[in-house]
């Protein structure tokens, strides 16, 4: 979708916009989100970071799906200043071209100025980004310079794991973590992952109340974003500010990423957290059916040597965690919005250990 497409559709008369989910877990679907509720969400986030008019954003995301659609309707909502780039793993570099969406006095909706070269010198006050794009970024020095100008700097849509929060740590300005979904129209609550205030828990936004149902999965009170309270996938931990009393929490991994091998559970995400430091090329971890254990875990890597992969995991991981087979492939299945794509990883290593 290009950016004057999106506007369109903002400003059209009908009260809802269509949003695709990520498609993690399975084929990304469309969802109708109220536009109401979404100029609700964007106050919250601008609120909590202190966002004013003529602040400038940078847009470089793909606008099918709720991050992209929501920097858009920040911008109006907050007479932010945009600037709107084509969606890549360097979405910083020199030489590109962009759209400058901007207010312009006496004009109902922003004005879009195509084909402008990117503004390598401006600093931006709000930037969100995909893990992937952050990493890229850090790799070359000119971007990287950058994105430490940048005041509110964003990560999400997947998860922010220690070895770049290390890179990040020592940035000057904010640089976050967010934790929302499509259905919450956005991120509900922050992270620092920079300076004295870095932290593993996530902060709630004023209006946003979480809780745990009965199988630990975060439950989440945000009326102003989304009718009744959500229960969602994500199993998490709870804990208490000490100095407000307002409670915050912090991810363990998502429920049908559990893998019951031999009656042992174990976390998906967890294994991936503690094989990150130490494994060569890119990978997942998945499953596969198991006539005997019910279900196995399986590494999926583009490294070549897979005995060498699966040695690192002898050496880093409890013995009922390691996997029984370790798969090789070209390109580990990604979404659009830069998350694992679960459900081909399962897939592709079902099919590659048959083959």
């Amino acid at each position: 979708m290009e950016l004057e497409e999106c506007l369109k559709e903002i400003y059209a008369h009908n009260q809802i916009i269509n949003v695709k989910t990520s498609g993690s877990t399975g084929t990304p679907k469309v969802m109708q989100a109220d536009k109401e509720l979404m100029i609700n969400s964007s106050r919250m986030m601008c609120d909590y970071l202190k966002l004013v008019a003529a602040d400038t954003a940078l847009l470089c995301l793909p606008l099918d799906y709720i991050a992209g659609k929501m920097m858009v309707i920040r911008c109006i909502e907050r007479q932010l200043r945009l600037v709107c780039v084509e969606p890549s793993g360097h979405p910083l570099r020199s030489g590109q071209t962009a759209k400058i969406c901007d207010y312009v006095f006496g004009k109902r909706a922003p004005v879009v100025t195509p084909g402008v070269p990117f503004p390598c010198d401006d600093t931006f006050d709000l930037v969100a980004m995909v893990p992937l794009q952050v990493y890229n970024t850090l790799r070359v020095d000119e971007e990287r310079k950058r994105l430490m100008r940048v005041r509110h700097l964003l990560i999400g849509g997947g998860a922010v794991d220690d070895s770049l929060q290390k890179e990040l740590k020592d940035f000057p300005n904010y640089v976050w973590s967010t934790y929302g979904m499509t259905e919450t129209l956005s991120n509900i609550a922050l992270r620092r992952l920079n300076g004295p205030e870095a932290s593993e828990w996530y902060r709630p936004y004023s209006s946003v109340e979480v809780s745990l149902n009965d199988e630990g999965c975060l439950v989440i009170d945000a009326p102003l974003v989304h009718e009744g309270r959500l229960v969602t996938n994500d199993m998490a931990e709870l804990g208490k500010d000490k100095i407000t009393g307002r409670t915050l929490f912090r991810i363990i991994g998502r429920k049908g990423n559990v893998i019951n091998s031999g009656g042992i559970k174990i976390q998906i995400e967890e294994v991936e957290r503690r094989l990150r430091p130490f494994m060569k090329a890119p990978f997942v971890i998945t499953r596969r059916a198991d006539r005997k254990f019910g279900e196995v875990v399986v590494l999926l890597t583009e490294q070549t040597d897979t005995e060498a992969a699966l040695e690192v995991c002898r050496r880093e991981l409890p013995h009922y965690w390691v996997p029984k087979a370790c798969v090789h492939t070209d390109h580990i299945p990604m979404t659009e919005t830069g998350k694992p794509a679960r459900a081909e990883a399962e897939r592709m290593a079902a099919e590659l250990i048959v083959k």
